[in-house]
């Protein structure tokens, strides 16, 4: 390396990932470091995630993980931690010194807050100040996915615990993973005036993840000769709680057969219980069905799917939005009304086919996959989804770094896509 080079600062990323029991935070979160790597090859990207599977996705070579203890929230305000046999408070106090400790230490140029304005807990406060105090310049950005709640239960919960309160005073930029004429965030959740002056809407956030093998997926299911068996693959992400769904499929699969030869591949995701897996397991028994973990290329599996059958996580939504094909979702039923409110949204866009997690009866969800099967592999919406967030994404994050004399990489030649206001 020239000495010239040497003496350029290298532009730091942190980001901060609250994803305990899942993989749609840390996915992301690991989608826009890679963007930013790829754009920037002299960036340095660390995450603060807590997620057990910080580096189930693979990174890019600039791009670190800081592994901090697992909590896990199980009601509003009630937090326990996941894996330490310690007093929630105790861990809550370690998960702070650590956050507080890496940023006075690494400086990063950009902090990128996912989803909590104020982290567990308020677990980010003494962090933000501390970047306040100190002089730091760095430049403290909050990003949002589509849609978080029902409008009243967010509004509600962020004025008890300070959530508004803590982007007024810390917060550079609000980036929301979704388009505004779908689901207008700040209208809904009430943003003031000068919160949304920092808004951005970004487009939707797709991995950049390419199909690698779409014919070889549907081979193990169905012989490329055979031009009549549909193949329906049905998932959901983590799978925490995807177990419902599957069943229900499962319990359906004789009256879909019945009516539309087919196989169904069930991807069950690693969280779900190994007990619920294995029951799963047991009812495919004697069906045209066939139970995994996971796979290795969900894109694939997706696109070598006549029907893909999910639950309405953002990322997987996303994943199906991508590739166009012909999508059922049956979002989960609770807690939180993110997945029922997406999947109406999207409904309505002719983007998916949508079943209520209330509609889990044999005879209606045999009607529903039949329904979908009949309309063919692909959706055909009107207006098709804006699938370019993850570009725009980095693209902000980048602008907030300090200018260099000497680029890196000529972004001039990147073409970009106008952000929406």
């Amino acid at each position: 390396m020239s000495r010239q080079n040497e003496q350029l600062p290298q532009p730091r990323i942190l980001m901060y990932s609250q994803d305990g029991f899942g993989l749609g935070h840390m996915r992301r979160t690991t989608s826009i470091a890679n963007q930013i790597a790829s754009d920037r090859s002299d960036a340095a990207i660390l995450t603060m995630a807590d997620s057990r599977l910080g580096q189930y996705f693979e990174s890019s070579q600039n791009h670190d993980y800081l592994k901090l203890p697992s909590i896990l929230k199980v009601g509003p305000g009630d937090w326990r931690a996941v894996s330490l046999p310690l007093a929630f408070d105790q861990v809550h106090a370690m998960r702070r010194e650590l956050i507080r400790g890496t940023v006075i230490s690494y400086r990063p140029d950009v902090l990128l807050v996912d989803h909590m304005p104020h982290g567990a807990m308020g677990e980010l406060l003494p962090t933000l100040d501390a970047i306040r105090q100190s002089g730091m310049s760095t430049k403290v950005v909050l990003g949002l996915r589509d849609i978080l709640d029902s409008p009243e239960i967010v509004s509600k919960r962020w004025r008890a615990e300070g959530a508004y309160e803590a982007i007024e005073r810390y917060y550079d930029m609000v980036l929301v993973y979704g388009k505004q004429e779908v689901f207008d965030l700040a209208a809904q959740y009430d943003f003031s005036p000068r919160m949304r002056e920092r808004m951005r809407y970004t487009g939707y956030v797709c991995t950049p993840q390419t199909a690698r093998y779409t014919a070889r997926a549907r081979a193990k299911y169905i012989p490329s000769a055979d031009k009549e068996t549909k193949l329906i693959v049905a998932m959901a992400g983590g799978g925490a709680d995807a177990y419902p769904m599957m069943k229900a499929l499962l319990e359906a699969l004789p009256a879909i057969q019945a009516r539309q030869r087919c196989v169904l591949a069930l991807v069950t995701g690693p969280f779900m219980p190994k007990e619920l897996r294995h029951d799963l397991e047991a009812r495919a028994k004697g069906l045209p069905a066939r139970v995994s973990m996971e796979v290795s290329d969900t894109i694939s599996y997706i696109e070598a799917a006549d029907l893909v059958v999910a639950m309405c996580g953002y990322n997987t939504t996303m994943e199906i939005l991508r590739t166009g094909r012909r999508a059922l979702l049956i979002p989960r039923v609770g807690p939180s009304a993110e997945q029922r409110m997406r999947a109406r949204l999207f409904a309505e866009q002719g983007w998916v086919d949508m079943l209520s997690p209330d509609d889990l009866g044999s005879d209606l969800v045999a009607d529903a996959v039949l329904a979908s099967l009949r309309q063919g592999p692909l959706m055909n919406p009107c207006v098709k989804p804006d699938l370019h967030g993850l570009q725009h994404a980095a693209a902000e994050l980048l602008g907030l770094l300090p200018a260099t004399e000497t680029p890196i990489l000529d972004l001039s030649r990147k073409k970009r896509v106008p952000l929406a206001a």
